[in-house]
């Protein structure tokens, strides 16, 4: 499996499991933490999450999930790669190290490897990078980063004591929501941080398309596997689908074997043309 660089010279898989939407429901749970686990067991090795989904409810689910698997001898922790998020309304220096306990404790983890300002607040970005630091001094997270922000976000942020330690940045990037391609992506890339794409296949309404079906038939494949490839193609950028049955977490992990062509590429340019002029970040 490819992998993604961080500024720090670290490294992890350039596809991850999604958890938005998990721990919402206490009758869903327990399939869940089952699909969690068998996520782990087939291969996947980067979990995303954030206090936000079910609050805080995904992160219980991820770290059942995370306890029963070590205990099960299935993965060691420094062999798993967890990111959580926290609110914009807890980004002050004080909230940030709250927040992130409360994290830690759901997750039953002593360290997060990746945490994220999740959107932009009321919180002066100065203020939110002292937290994330003292974190890190800590021990209580490996390195920060930031969710949704675009290049004048960036740019404000680099330009704050500290701020240019940031790790990654998240945001909607996929065949359907390429905005992000057109300034955003080549902003990270120069600064060596990579793009952690979000609803990578659109929530799954990519799934239907003729024309990626197309380009799947060449290979064997789904549509699905081609824009999850698509997306992981790009340099610095990293996929985070969301996947509960296990046809699903089957097929997207299948996904970081594939390779599309010169040809592939320019078929789904076609179909998904690049952009030509800046667009608003795509939000979900």
């Amino acid at each position: 499996m490819q992998h993604v660089s961080f500024p720090d010279g670290s490294t992890c898989p350039s596809l991850g499991l999604g958890t938005w939407r998990m721990g919402e429901s206490k009758r869903e749970r327990s399939a869940e933490v089952a699909a969690v686990r068998l996520a782990l067991e087939i291969g996947y090795r980067v979990i995303d999450t954030a206090e936000m989904y079910g609050e805080g409810g995904a992160e219980e689910v991820v770290g059942q999930a995370l306890a029963e698997s070590m205990r099960a001898g299935t993965l060691t922790r420094d062999e798993v790669f967890v990111v959580s998020k926290v609110y914009p309304h807890n980004a002050s220096r004080q909230g940030v190290r709250d927040a992130c306990e409360r994290s830690r404790r759901r997750l039953g983890l002593g360290r997060i490897d990746l945490y994220l300002l999740h959107w932009r607040g009321s919180h002066r970005l100065a203020d939110t990078v002292a937290g994330f630091e003292s974190l890190i001094e800590h021990g209580h997270i490996a390195r920060w980063g930031v969710s949704n922000f675009d290049v004048d976000d960036m740019q404000e942020l680099v330009g704050v004591k500290g701020g240019e330690a940031c790790a990654a940045n998240q945001v909607y990037y996929s065949l359907g929501e390429r905005g992000a391609g057109f300034d955003l992506l080549p902003w990270l890339q120069r600064h060596a941080m990579p793009l952690m794409a979000y609803c990578p296949i659109d929530r799954g309404r990519i799934a239907g398309d003729t024309a990626l079906q197309q380009v799947a038939d060449r290979h064997g494949a789904t549509a699905t596997q081609v824009a999850l490839s698509w997306v992981m193609q790009q340099r610095g950028v990293m996929a985070i689908p969301k996947a509960v049955r296990e046809e699903h977490l089957r097929e997207n992990l299948a996904s970081a074997s594939l390779q599309l062509s010169a040809e592939d590429l320019a078929a789904i340019d076609r179909r998904f043309p690049p952009p030509r002029a800046k667009t608003a970040l795509a939000m979900a």
